[in-house]
């Protein structure tokens, strides 16, 4: 179970949390070499390279309109209905983000503005293979759909037959998505960054993947843009005796459920609490069927902080800044309030984080490794641009051209200096 670490008698000065990084040297090289080969080669490069990591002989990229047609006609039409309700809340949610245009009257009759503009071509990658990933669509599709973007390339690997999964096409398909294309890897993202005979390059990627893919998508960055570097999934969960034992010791099982490099932490001021949920994980353990995953996710990952005080703890969690945080106290607006760092947060006994990676609407797209201190959930944002545009009378620029002019010499550009003097009034 999880161990427990004792913070009551530490002064908070005294922790720090780092998470460990791992060497991917060798994996950096082999990424290298499939980009460079997919830039040299195209379709030819992919087409071994599938063959080779998928065991998957594909002859045609794309997936037709035909196929995605009949993964809707033949979709269990309960989970449509749920996949188009948590589209609803998805797209709710997101429209809610959309930036409004601002422009500033200066003097003289002159203006400044500030426009938006979407991206015009994003990737997204959708994890396949074995799994499907019907949520990782909506999550980066329809943000994408409510900025604007004109063109959206979704690529997922296939299985040994050549066949993406049913529930990611039929997702796909009931967004409007056409452009698909049964192929994932490194060799995927170098794909859409560079383009091949088929696959167009694009403009930014989005979308999660293993180690693989995160690390070409940080290669390829600068080319294209990207989304995050996502490293394992985690969750922090900082309770009081409010909480619902059975409940938190659930949740830290689902997100142990990723992989076994998934992080789940308790932080509570309750030792009594921690025993419980300790006994709760132990017990609910047993009738789960990854249960090699979720021990080894537990025994290395997995810790209780024991605290002084919901205020130690809300400490504790800042320095964490973790990717996901529930919050269940009895002063959880209180709590949220002092809370810095988080990517998604969750208040309450009935609001899990699984309610967020599939239905409720915000995005599940989110910084991972502490960089919720810095970074923010995939949002609308991610998907347009900004452009300021100035708009000068000639009599303002005659009135400030000088001062502008002595700036630039300040700055040894004279060029600059002689821009903004030749406008002033002869």
């Amino acid at each position: 179970m999880l161990k427990i670490i004792d913070l009551r008698n530490k002064k908070n000065s005294a922790f720090r949390f780092t998470p460990e990084q791992a060497d991917h040297s060798s994996i950096e090289r082999t990424v290298a070499e499939i980009i460079r080969r997919v830039r040299k080669d195209g379709d030819e490069s992919l087409r071994y390279f599938t063959k080779k990591f998928d065991g998957a002989d594909i002859r045609s990229w794309a997936v037709s309109r035909k196929e995605l047609a009949r993964a809707q006609k033949n979709g269990d039409k309960q989970f449509i209905a749920i996949l188009k309700e948590a589209a609803a809340n998805i797209r709710a949610f997101h429209t809610a983000q959309i930036r409004q245009p601002f422009s500033l009257l200066v003097e003289d009759n002159s203006q400044l503005r500030q426009i938006y503009r979407p991206i015009e071509k994003v990737g997204v990658y959708v994890p396949g293979g074995k799994a499907a990933y019907p949520s990782t669509v909506l999550m980066n599709v329809i943000p994408a759909q409510v900025a604007g973007v004109k063109e959206i390339h979704l690529v997922s690997p296939p299985d040994a037959n050549g066949n993406i999964h049913p529930d990611v096409l039929l997702a796909a398909s009931l967004l409007g998505i056409t452009n698909v294309y049964r192929v994932g890897g490194a060799q995927a993202i170098a794909a859409l960054a560079y383009g091949t005979e088929t696959i167009p390059c694009v403009d930014k990627i989005v979308g999660p993947g293993n180690i693989f893919v995160a690390t070409a998508k940080k290669m390829v960055f600068g080319a294209v843009g990207i989304d995050s570097f996502a490293g394992p999934s985690e969750v922090v969960i900082l309770a009081d005796n409010s909480a619902d034992a059975t409940f938190v010791a659930s949740d830290l099982l689902a997100q142990s459920e990723h992989d076994e490099r998934a992080v789940p932490i308790l932080v509570t001021p309750s030792r009594s609490f921690a025993g419980k949920v300790n006994a709760e994980i132990k017990r609910l353990l047993s009738g789960l069927p990854r249960t090699n995953i979720l021990e080894i996710s537990l025994r290395n990952q997995g810790r209780i902080y024991l605290v002084a005080s919901l205020q130690q703890g809300i400490f504790v969690t800042n320095e964490l800044a973790p990717e996901h945080l529930e919050i269940i106290t009895t002063k959880d607006e209180a709590v949220l309030k002092k809370i810095r760092h988080a990517g998604s947060i969750f208040l309450g006994n009935y609001s899990p984080v699984a309610i967020g990676d599939y239905f409720a609407g915000p995005n599940h797209v989110l910084p991972t490794e502490r960089t919720a201190r810095f970074s923010s959930p995939l949002s609308v944002d991610d998907f347009m641009k900004k452009s300021s545009v100035v708009r000068y009378s000639q009599k303002r620029m005659e009135h400030v051209a000088e001062y502008a002019a002595a700036f630039a010499e300040r700055e040894g550009l004279t060029a600059h200096a002689l821009s903004l003097r030749i406008r002033k009034k002869k």
